[in-house]
């Protein structure tokens, strides 16, 4: 019941305003700058980011937005990020977790490692068909959204898409973070296999002799794998 209590929470529009862009942040948010994105009062952001700390969909804190500290460098004020928590709804009840965790749990054991990640590769192909391999990170983010990974642009630094110094080719390098993995509970459990798995699915969604390539860099709260320029990718 928690959880659909949790879920039914989003129903109010401007409360799912407000939860899909912190959730997209990434970071911590202010009131002010919350209620500014979802277009309302300060006073009606506040309420609702309050109501859906309670309902466990956000987690709250507190800090000083200034960056400024001592005498004079006002009162921290409250902030919040989405909640580790993971919610799940399915009417009537499945625990396909489970299943999931000891079908992760018999690979492993048995070495099939390999076998696993050539069908991940597989059914990433089988996504993407009939596309063509990717052909931009622009593309990549938009793949990526609708598989769930919650992917942004990230400046790199370095080297720019021709392969010059930065500077040089006028862009800076850049590369596609996610700030969600689908598989982050059996993930947790198995991470080599299906870190590996999602790299290999990943590959076959993006197309090997596309103009992006992936690679695993794990980074603490991301998905493991981070998408890159394959001109910029000498890993």
């Amino acid at each position: 019941m928690e959880d659909i209590d949790a879920i039914a929470a989003l129903q109010d529009p401007v409360r799912r305003r407000l939860y899909e862009y912190v959730a997209a942040q990434g970071r911590e948010v202010g009131r002010n700058e919350a209620a500014e994105a979802a277009g309302v009062a300060r006073t009606l952001a506040a309420h609702h980011l309050d109501r859906l700390t309670e309902a466990g969909l956000l987690e709250s804190g507190s800090r000083r937005l200034t960056g400024r500290s001592g005498p004079g460098a006002g009162r921290p004020a409250k902030v919040y990020t989405r909640s580790r928590t993971e919610r799940t709804l399915s009417l009537p009840a499945r625990d396909y977790r489970t299943a999931a965790e000891l079908l992760a749990e018999t690979v492993e054991r048995a070495g099939l490692d390999a076998v696993l990640c050539a069908a991940a590769r597989r059914r990433g192909e089988a996504l993407r068909a009939p596309a063509e391999p990717c052909a931009s990170l622009e593309e990549a983010v938009e793949l990526l959204a609708a598989r769930g990974y919650e992917p942004h642009l990230e400046d790199t630094g370095g080297a720019g898409p021709a392969g010059g110094p930065e500077g040089a080719s006028g862009t800076a390098a850049r590369a596609v973070r996610m700030r969600n993995c689908p598989f982050h509970a059996v993930a947790e459990r198995f991470p080599p296999l299906v870190c590996g798995m999602n790299l290999a699915l990943l590959e076959g969604l993006l197309g090997a002799a596309g103009a992006v390539r992936a690679r695993m860099d794990a980074r603490p709260g991301e998905c493991c794998v981070v998408v890159e320029d394959s001109k910029n990718n000498d890993h």
